[in-house]
């Protein structure tokens, strides 16, 4: 019995694994039918970083002018070039974070009753959202690759220069980090559509406290002391200002350790929240006839 039963553990889990490839692969082809849109719209992405490399020049040039000739500005510890770099790599941060049309995707599946194909099929939702966002982003990559790396070439003279491996090996951790973040703070919200069918004003409120208490918008360390202490009890800034601060150097080595446990801890506690809404949610529907 115990033999037959070693059996079938190794064939459950190819199974699995058979249909995760399956998902991914479908929702690349998908992605790649729209190729040429796709491409013009990640190109469009880059143009706010023109405005943002002379909206900061003004600002740190009205800066210069009152303070002492031959002196570097700071403005809460950033020069202009730290400034630059810092909305780069949280420009880079955002593409693996954000989740454009996640949430209202799922709120629409419960709303029509599409919902139900997770219900009648061996298809876990949260397991095929994950996946076809997964491909999602490897095609947005694949497109992407080329204009980020001709912009950070060009703006190269922005960054202080190579830090050490330590941090570059959490750098790229709290990248992949930020992009399971992202995901699960979006599936969740998407997830409250079983009581609520429309999430769409739900969705812009997080929307605007994401773009706000992220750090997309601005650095947080400019935010007032009483705010900067509300967000660290929150996850959002593990979307935008984390990965950055790791490779400018704004945290010590004792501080990053401590960021990343904090940030595995977040994404835990999301998933699990994501698997107990699923759940209950999933009773509810049935229960009311969705």
């Amino acid at each position: 019995m115990a033999a037959g039963v070693e059996a079938i553990k190794p064939t459950e889990w190819i199974s699995r694994h058979r249909v995760r490839w399956v998902i991914l692969r479908t929702c690349i082809e998908e992605r790649l039918v729209y190729r040429a849109d796709f491409a013009m719209g990640t190109l469009f992405r880059f143009l706010p970083i023109v405005t943002q490399i002379f909206l900061w020049g003004a600002i740190f040039g009205v800066s210069a002018e009152t303070g002492s000739s031959g002196e570097e500005r700071r403005i809460a510890g950033y020069s202009y070039h730290d400034m630059v770099a810092y909305y780069l790599l949280a420009m880079l941060a955002r593409a693996f974070s954000s989740m454009p049309g996640l949430a209202s995707g799922v709120a629409r599946d419960v709303r029509d009753g599409t919902v139900k194909k997770y219900l009648t099929q061996p298809i876990d939702m949260l397991g095929y959202l994950f996946w076809h966002r997964v491909a999602h982003k490897l095609v947005y990559y694949a497109v992407a690759a080329g204009p980020f790396a001709l912009v950070f070439w060009l703006c190269r003279d922005f960054f202080p220069g190579w830090p050490d491996g330590w941090r570059i090996a959490a750098f790229v951790a709290s990248l992949l980090m930020g992009f399971l973040m992202g995901f699960l703070l979006e599936a969740l919200i998407g997830m409250i559509s079983f009581w609520f069918l429309e999430v769409s004003s739900l969705l812009f409120i997080y929307m605007m406290i994401n773009y706000f208490l992220s750090g997309h918008m601005l650095p947080l360390d400019l935010l007032p002391d009483w705010v900067t202490m509300v967000v660290d009890y929150l996850p959002f800034k593990y979307l935008a200002y984390h990965p950055p601060a790791i490779l400018l150097g704004r945290y010590s080595e004792d501080q990053l350790l401590r960021e990343m446990l904090i940030e595995a801890g977040w994404i835990v506690g999301l998933l699990l929240l994501n698997r107990i809404a699923f759940a209950r949610g999933v009773r509810r529907y049935g229960a009311f006839g969705g």
